[in-house]
């Protein structure tokens, strides 16, 4: 495996000792079984699988070598190289600039940029229309693409079953950059396309493939949501499922599961195979791994649940709605969203930061999680911060073992 060279200051001795533990118990990763840190009488619970994935890393080590290899340059990111407000605030204090916000909303006019400008394309990859420009300019968008290689691994894909005349349904979210990356690709190879969110969406477009509502109404309804041209009558013939990495593996698969229904129940079962292209999963491995790991954590007993990372971060989001079903979920940014009373954290319901009360003094068990953009240190941060407010010394030798 390709080792990274990520700054020191993401790592976390402590962490380490937790992920040693894991690897020589576990050497193939063949379980999913979390571990215990034993703090004295404090403990906390940590999945088999968190925090930074190989998409991550490798998009850090790129972005880090672009800043000290141009020295002197003008270096820009594209946008959010990954949904951590951490370490895209790290590039910016090492003098990176971005382009665009998450929303693919300009910060800096495209036309002002010269060749020589060096350019870094996010983990999330970018519309081919923005590469287009920027090449236009003379900018070598190939030297510092941090693109992870399983949102490829899904174009690739789209492109293979969109050449065969197969109308692509992307289940992810459409202002995310990944999606609308991924959607740019999509409509360079397949008949048409739309993006659906949830199963809610997923079925709300039924009327429409059975010719129960009009184009009319179809356009009204999914507005912003289906490429140029897009007719029912055409384009509800054939379907594939691809989704955004991210996502809830168990959503996308009863997504396509639902659809493959449908083309059934419109053209009948010995027709399926030439209305209906099923694809594998291309949910990339580690939030498989790392969502396969938080529900393992229902089985454990603990007072409440800790996932740490950014706000917008899809694949974070989606481990604290697992954890939700079963615990108290405080979703928080990093250490200093923890206070003595309360926790500042954000709240999946209401789409907004909120502050949670808490008793620090009778939480014992704790899990911890955090997303795939999520540094070990700030988890280890976050551990400490906890050890202090409950007015504990030094924090003592953990004992780490399964828990």
């Amino acid at each position: 495996m390709k080792n990274f060279n990520v700054p020191e200051f993401y790592r976390s001795p402590l962490i380490h000792k937790v992920r040693q533990f894991q690897k020589e118990r576990d050497p193939k990763r063949k379980d999913t079984l979390p571990a215990l840190l034993r703090l004295d009488d404090l403990e906390f619970i940590l999945p088999r699988h968190f925090g930074f994935c190989y998409g991550v890393e490798n998009a850090i080590d790129i972005a880090f070598s672009a800043v000290e290899e141009n020295k002197g340059k003008r270096v820009f990111l594209l946008s959010q190289m990954i949904h951590n407000p951490g370490v895209n605030q790290d590039l910016q204090n090492h003098g990176v600039r971005f382009l665009q916000d998450t929303d693919g909303k300009p910060l800096f006019n495209l036309d002002e940029l010269v060749s020589e400008d060096v350019v870094i394309i996010p983990a999330f990859g970018a519309p081919v229309q923005t590469l287009e420009k920027l090449k236009n300019k003379g900018v070598d968008i190939l030297k510092y693409n941090t693109t992870c290689p399983f949102v490829e691994r899904v174009w690739k894909k789209a492109e293979q079953i969109g050449k065969s005349d197969c109308t692509i349904v992307v289940h992810g979210k459409y202002s995310h950059e990944e999606t609308r990356s991924t959607f740019s690709r999509v409509v360079q190879y397949a008949p048409a396309a739309i993006i659906v969110l949830n199963m809610e969406e997923a079925q709300r477009l039924e009327p429409y493939i059975m010719l129960q509502k009009s184009q009319e109404e179809f356009e009204s309804e999914f507005k912003g949501k289906f490429s140029k041209g897009f007719d029912i009558h055409r384009h509800f013939q054939k379907l594939g499922v691809v989704n955004q990495t991210t996502m809830l593996a168990s959503e996308t698969q009863e997504i396509a599961d639902y659809f493959r229904r449908l083309m059934i129940k419109k053209f009948g079962e010995s027709e399926i195979l030439s209305h209906f292209s099923d694809t594998r999963d291309t949910l990339c491995y580690a939030t498989h791994e790392n969502q396969e790991a938080t529900l393992q954590l229902l089985n454990v007993q603990a007072d409440m649940a800790i996932v740490a990372g950014g706000y917008n971060s899809s694949n974070t989001t989606h481990l604290a709605e697992l954890l939700e079903k079963k615990f108290p979920v405080y979703f928080v940014a990093d250490s200093q969203s923890i206070h003595n009373d309360y926790i500042e954290c954000f709240d999946l319901g209401k789409q907004g930061i909120i502050q949670k009360p808490w008793n620090s003094r009778s939480v014992k068990r704790i899990i911890i999680t955090g997303g795939a953009s999520c540094p070990d240190a700030l988890l280890d941060r976050i551990i400490h911060k906890i050890w202090q407010i409950r007015g504990n010394p030094t924090m003592p030798e953990p004992f780490i073992g399964l828990a």
